[in-house]
């Protein structure tokens, strides 16, 4: 069990959101007619793309450097793609190395981002999870600090950030939320969004969503143990996890309402929706949530709804093959 007084917290929120460079910060809620008349209910979406990284997670890797000491060893950690930009971005800042593990099949789009960056990046494995055990066994022989996404309360509070902007974008436009929707990957996300709203927004509901094809975390969130899955495929790669973060199990537990899951085949509908809609192209993990409302629009009927889009990092290839783009 993760000891309560290290759970994410809203003065953790409010000092990450003072510290976080403000190239992540103040992200643009949107919303349109045409998708509020397609869906049946009262979308808001918080677009966290337009940044260096074209994801949130530089909000939370920013923030858990910033509550470490300034010098140290190389920071190894295991990444899809944008926790591992996010991290190399916050590292670059200080002068630290980043080591990143990522699976033989990543995205090369992200991987050429993490270098770029500043990152060295090592492939191991087919999947994030392959990478994240190599990448524990790597930093413990080498002596390096070892960063798992999901299991600090900073990276956490960085991504409540998020809610804490979009609480005061929604007081200042006079909405009252029913609900968020929120991609549920290793959990930093969801658990940091859920700490600040169920403070400050408490009659709004807290809802993970999961792909139905990788749920280690929406069975592990049901029975209250850590469950993996001998697999995980989906299209969505930032939330593929079949080895739950157990500090982000035990977050949950008083930050989230509901989990969801959700096809490859509407969160593929609801990349093309962002993009018609809202004129944004969104990755399929970072469609999630609009996928959930696609998905489960008859419980939502009516309510006012937001979401994040949480990443934008798609290769000329997954352009053409979930948007019909053919440039």
């Amino acid at each position: 069990m993760t000891d309560l007084q290290h759970l994410p917290g809203l003065e953790g929120i409010l000092a990450a959101y003072d510290a976080i460079d403000p190239r992540f910060l103040d992200t643009p809620l949107v919303g349109h007619g045409s998708a509020d008349a397609a869906l049946g209910l009262a979308l808001h979406a918080k677009v966290e793309t337009l940044n260096p990284i074209r994801a949130f997670k530089g909000r939370g890797t920013d923030w858990l450097l910033e509550t470490m000491p300034a010098a140290g060893p190389s920071l190894v950690t295991a990444s899809a793609g944008n926790f591992g930009q996010g991290l190399a971005h916050a590292a670059a800042k200080r002068g630290r190395k980043a080591i990143v593990f990522a699976a033989s099949n990543a995205n090369p789009l992200k991987i050429t981002a993490m270098q770029r960056l500043g990152a060295e990046v090592i492939l191991h494995g087919e999947d994030f999870d392959a990478a994240k055990a190599e990448s524990r066994r790597f930093a413990e022989a080498k002596g390096h600090a070892f960063i798992e996404d999901g299991a600090h309360p900073a990276i956490a509070e960085g991504a409540g950030t998020i809610a804490l902007e979009l609480t005061r974008q929604a007081e200042t436009r006079g909405i009252a939320l029913d609900a968020i929707l929120v991609p549920l990957g290793n959990g930093a996300l969801l658990t940091g969004v859920g700490t600040w709203i169920k403070a400050k927004m408490p009659s709004c509901r807290v809802i993970g969503v999961v792909a139905e094809t990788a749920p280690a975390m929406l069975l592990s969130w049901q029975r209250g143990i850590c469950l993996g899955t001998p697999t995980a495929p989906t299209i969505a790669d930032g939330i593929a996890v079949r080895e739950p973060v157990p500090y982000a199990l035990d977050s949950m537990k008083t930050t989230v309402d509901e989990v969801w899951t959700v096809s490859d085949d509407t969160i593929r509908a609801a990349m093309r929706f962002c993009h018609t809609h809202y004129g944004v192209v969104i990755e399929p993990a970072g469609a999630a949530g609009v996928a959930a409302a696609l998905q489960h629009r008859q419980k939502l009927a009516g309510k006012t709804v937001a979401t994040i889009l949480c990443g934008g990092n798609l290769t000329p290839e997954q352009l053409r093959d979930y948007l019909g783009d053919d440039r």
